[in-house]
């Protein structure tokens, strides 16, 4: 039984769509009638409803024209990511072998000390070797779907602290709320699932180039994650997050802050990640001081004594989650909690850099996302619920803890501790490293000019170069050099790098040298062979095949207006077209 809001100038057709969507059905996937021996029934139409004589307390029956489903509409129109469709296809049940001593049966039977076990069973999860605090999401959705009615009623709600709109009984808050509109109180629990189980980086190359930052200059950093979302078999139902990439949006950093500023590139690398096969997955920051210099050691800093994330940080990685949110096809949003994982980069317990993964809980992206949450100023472990205003409700937040005498006693969130929001997740690199990305160069990364390393054509030529592979795919695969190509002003290869893109993600060759052999790559060695100095054909990569450039073609000039490096025998500029000066 559900209370439908509605007015008596209100469409039945209008009312009919707020029933589908409270009760979460198709639009045609069931009817409404006003008797309950299935008379009177209320069509979809423009009649209002005062027209159709229904006024306000009337019980209205609605029966299901199929089979009911959760989630109704929302479960044939989301596309979930393809690690949740795989997952979902997956018995995900532990298979135990019998056991020699308890098993009395024979080899076709089984017992309780050899029956397979749930994914979600949270003996088994303890037991494991780290044992898990956390069952994985696709476990804890199997969890929601068992039992006797098969999941037939189950639904992920989505937090929401804001007022119900289209509550016409009052007027607006702050003159007016009810029980109808007003959001519930949240009382806070830690979370028993997580949406990632495991966060890997390909390799440690990956994670040293991002450090090298800091060791530089002192000065924090930070970096969006790229990868993509794998099976972790270590964990039933497990999801990995495998790193291939970092990259470094333009910031303001110092020794203690650090401040992201408008990005004009960001659409432009999720559209070469999404090409190349990867996604942005996570974010990560530096968190170091150094301790020692002679021995490069670093200050430990983070630990249970003073915080792991600051509430500042939660609020951030909030926000980031917001941004990044999980398809779901049980939520009648379409999406429910996020996948988007935090790495912090700080010292460890032996003064080395250790590499922490965090997520937060899908209680505080609500919080955040509807702008409830505070840090304080003076505690960082600490964040502040907000109170409720003329120009916002807040609603009350709780949380349990143990007082003096060991009982539990209720709190009001005001300060809040930020470890009621915190999901840790284990950060490791493979044994044997993997590599996405199999130059062995080092293409200078993005915006790091503070460094010295400018992302330019000149260091485009000195990069080639270097290179010594005869293998045209070997050089060319490095994602920042891929982000150069593609986003520089001088010649940007947006609409043309496609095929190459192709090379790179499905590591073939033939693809490669087909590109190489494009007016696209011919003009790019002419601009590196102009500003290196020399012909293309001794900067170390005339090796690598394609049409050849002559000596001659290479008297480009420069146009001062816009610095743009013109075709020669070209009397105006083919970027602002001025004439030649």
């Amino acid at each position: 039984m559900k209370k439908i809001p509605s007015t008596k100038r209100e469409t039945a057709a209008a009312f009919l769509k707020k029933v589908a969507k409270e009760f979460g059905f198709n639009s045609n996937g069931f009817s409404v009638y006003l008797n309950r021996n299935k008379t009177g029934e209320i069509l979809s139409q423009n009649k209002t409803l005062s027209l159709l004589k229904i006024k306000h307390g009337d019980m209205l029956y609605l029966f299901p024209s199929g089979a009911p489903s959760s989630s109704g509409e929302v479960m044939d129109t989301v596309q979930e990511d393809e690690i949740d469709q795989y997952l979902a296809k997956q018995d995900g049940k532990i298979y135990r072998n019998k056991d020699p001593q308890l098993c009395r049966h024979g080899a076709l039977g089984k017992c309780v000390h050899c029956v397979p076990l749930e994914p979600f069973d949270e003996d088994y999860l303890n037991h494991l070797d780290p044992p898990v605090k956390h069952m994985s999401f696709h476990a804890y959705i199997r969890k929601l779907t068992g039992g006797a009615d098969k999941g037939k009623f189950a639904a992920l709600e989505n937090i929401s602290c804001k007022i119900k709109s289209g509550c016409e009984g009052h007027p607006p808050w702050p003159e007016g709320i009810c029980t109808k509109c007003q959001p519930s109180a949240i009382t806070l629990n830690r979370q028993k699932y997580r949406h990632v189980d495991n966060i890997m980086f390909e390799n440690h190359t990956i994670a040293d180039r991002f450090l090298d930052f800091w060791r530089k200059t002192g000065s924090q950093r930070m970096g969006y994650l790229y990868g993509k979302f794998t099976e972790h078999k270590d964990i039933p139902l497990g999801i990995r997050a495998e790193v291939a990439a970092i990259y470094e949006p333009p910031q303001n950093a110092t020794q203690n802050s650090l401040e992201l500023v408008d990005d004009p590139k960001a659409a432009a690398v999720d559209e070469i990640a999404a090409k190349l096969g990867l996604c942005k997955v996570g974010w990560i920051f530096t968190d170091l001081l150094s301790e020692d210099t002679r021995i490069g050691t670093v200050r430990y800093s983070r630990n249970k004594d003073s915080y792991y994330l600051s509430a500042e940080e939660c609020i951030t990685a909030g926000y980031f989650q917001n941004h990044h949110s999980n398809p779901c096809r049980l939520s009648r949003d379409g999406h429910f909690g996020s996948k988007f994982v935090t790495v912090v980069a700080t010292g460890g317990p032996d003064n080395q850099v250790h590499f922490e993964g965090y997520q937060v809980s899908n209680q505080c992206m609500a919080l955040v996302r509807d702008e409830c949450l505070l840090p304080c100023k003076d505690a960082p472990e600490l964040g502040f619920a907000k109170e409720s205003s003329p120009e916002q409700y807040v609603p009350d937040v709780f949380y349990k803890d143990k007082d003096k005498f060991g009982n539990d006693v209720t709190f009001l969130a005001r300060p809040l501790p930020v470890e009621y929001l915190i999901i840790d997740i284990t950060t490791t690199f493979p044994k044997d490293p993997q590599y996405t990305f199999c130059s062995t160069q080092r293409f200078p990364i993005e915006n790091r000019d503070i460094l010295g390393e400018i992302q330019n054509f000149h260091s485009l030529a000195t990069y080639l170069s270097q290179c010594t592979s005869t293998a045209f795919l070997d050089i060319v695969s490095d994602f920042h050099l891929l982000l150069f190509l593609v986003t520089n002003e001088v010649m940007p290869l947006r609409d043309s790098i496609g095929l190459l893109l192709d090379a790179v993600r499905t590591s073939n060759e033939d693809l490669a040298q087909t590109w190489k052999k494009s007016e696209q790559w011919a003009t790019i060695e002419q601009l590196c062979s102009t500003v290196g100095g020399q012909p293309s054909s001794s900067l170390g990569y005339g090796a690598m095949g394609g049409p050849s450039v002559p000596a001659s073609s290479s008297a480009m000039w420069s146009c001062l207006h816009c610095t743009f490096m013109n075709q020669p025998g070209t009397e105006h500029c083919e970027m602002c077209s001025l004439p030649r000066s």
